[in-house]
């Protein structure tokens, strides 16, 4: 069986309109491009899907914590201002949370401990404060500015400016320290000298609030709409939070110094890239995504593997297995307690600043294998996404432009019945060719469409059946399971013409 000849000048979407009785119905909405001509082209019809918002308890309290975060965080900051103002018996403890801990007067530097996490704690509300004002008050504004209309895509500006602005502050003061440092384009200076318990408050502050961002990224992913590598994203933040705290604990700063600048410098390229495309520069947009891809691989897959090889190769040699003490420097005498190989021990080692501050430190191989996996595996994560940047290269290349894959929702997928459209669309959903649309007596209601719901029969049924809900509202859902059903739901919304045998 064939399909009669189509109007090619008409593109039909799945519309919801309300009839008398307050049904829900589908409806047409035509649009005339240039150039089209009565060829027997079949057109597709695009059904968004919305998949269903995570309704758990925990989905709850994300999605309550996102409507709040200013005045969550700004109330909790108010509360502790008045605590320190009016009590003064608390201050010595609420002054933790807006005060480095543990400084030493004589050296004028600051050791480690666990009065640290109420000022990570600290660093979280505020991150999450600066966060939600910077992207409403700020980055939504001047996304409208930049004639982005569509809601999604100026949440998306919001949240790459917002990365930006971060990533720019905090790798100019990363690279501020590395350059003045001792290890600067020396990677076995990383490990010289090790342990070096006291460090500077300028590092201190840095990496307690480098932790802090992270830990609250764990919870930016889980409060936003889901994207395609939600996991991924969500294992990279767990696994760069865990590195980021044992290497603090462990007396390795240094190298975590360094790291830390190579995945910022990267992040800045590519959030620059996504704001020129959002703002509609595609040319400007592919050329920094060039620059990204070079920084990328020159960063994330040549810098940081030579680092993971210094640690395997040169720690070692720079810091013999076996234990130390902690204040002096010094190596240990072998005995039961201080093993020469530096025992076996893994976490009661690495939190050796937190259960013992003045005690020995030791240092084995399996303590290095650990290092060594949980780089290893953000290494595998990085490639993977590489894959996924090679994939948008190759847009750019054959002309298609840069649009990151990581880009959509989770829960946002076209499923696509016919052929592909015949008409490319301009900036903010415009017709390319610049003709305009056909305008139609009365407005259609336009909705997101889940799966669960729309069944086409009488009004008496469709109000019998259960709707799916979705955020207080109900959604129809077109469910397209084979060839036949696809031909029924062209059939009803004008686009399939009758067939012949």
């Amino acid at each position: 069986m064939e399909h009669a000849a189509a109007d090619p000048a008409t593109e039909t979407r799945v519309l919801l309109d309300k009839n008398s009785n307050g049904v829900p119905t589908l409806v047409p909405k035509p649009q005339l491009f240039s150039g089209g001509a009565a060829d027997g082209s079949t057109h597709l019809v695009k059904v968004r899907r919305k998949k269903a918002r995570d309704d758990s308890l925990v989905g709850a309290f994300c999605g309550w914590l996102e409507a709040h975060q200013i005045g969550l965080s700004v109330n909790l900051l108010i509360l502790l201002a008045l605590t320190h103002a009016c009590f003064p018996r608390a201050r010595p403890t609420t002054r933790k949370f807006f005060e480095l801990s543990y400084y030493d007067a004589a050296t004028g530097k600051y050791t480690h401990g666990w009065d640290d996490f109420p000022f990570v704690f600290f660093g979280i509300v505020v991150f999450t404060a600066l966060r939600a004002a910077t992207m409403d008050y700020v980055l939504k504004p001047l996304a409208r500015l930049g004639g982005i209309q569509k809601k999604k895509a100026t949440v998306r500006f919001a949240e790459q400016g917002w990365l930006l602005v971060y990533c720019s502050i905090f790798w100019t003061l990363g690279m501020y320290i590395n350059y003045n440092s001792s290890y600067w384009l020396n990677l076995y200076e990383m490990w010289s000298n090790w342990p070096i318990r006291q460090i500077s408050g300028l590092m201190k502050g840095y990496y307690l609030l480098q932790f802090a961002f992270w830990l609250q990224q764990i919870l930016v992913i889980n409060m936003e709409e889901r994207r395609k590598d939600h996991w991924q994203m969500f294992t990279h933040h767990i696994i760069t939070s865990v590195l980021v705290s044992m290497s603090y604990s462990y007396y390795h700063t240094r190298v975590g110094n360094v790291i830390l600048c190579l995945m910022d410098v990267v992040d800045i390229f590519l959030a620059s890239a996504k704001l020129l495309k959002y703002l509609g520069y595609q040319t400007a947009c592919d050329i920094g995504f060039g620059i990204f891809i070079a920084s990328w691989v020159i960063a994330r897959h040549v810098l940081y593997i030579a680092v993971c090889w210094s640690i395997h190769v040169s720690l070692p040699i720079a810091a013999p297995y076996g234990c130390y003490n902690s204040v002096s420097g010094n190596r240990l005498p072998d005995s039961p307690t201080t093993p020469a190989d530096g025992g076996d021990e893994l976490m009661y080692e690495i939190w050796q600043p937190f259960r013992d501050p003045e005690g020995p430190v030791c240092f084995n191989a399996r303590i290095r294998r650990a290092f060594l996996g949980l780089l290893g595996g953000l290494q595998v994560i990085t490639l993977v996404w590489f894959w996924m940047i090679i994939k948008v290269a190759y847009r750019v290349v054959t002309g298609q432009g840069a649009d990151d894959t990581r880009s959509d929702d989770e829960g946002d997928e076209d499923e696509t019945v016919g052929d592909d459209e015949n008409a490319d669309r301009g900036k903010h959903g415009k017709p390319a060719n610049g003709t305009a649309a056909l305008s139609i007596d009365r407005k259609p209601l336009e909705e997101e469409v889940g799966v669960e719901g729309l069944h086409f029969g009488t009004p008496t049924r469709r109000r019998s059946e259960r709707l799916y809900k979705r955020s207080s509202s109900r959604a129809s859902g077109i469910s397209i399971s084979g060839t036949s059903d696809r031909k029924e739901l062209l059939g009803r919304i004008g686009c399939e013409k009758p067939v012949k045998d």
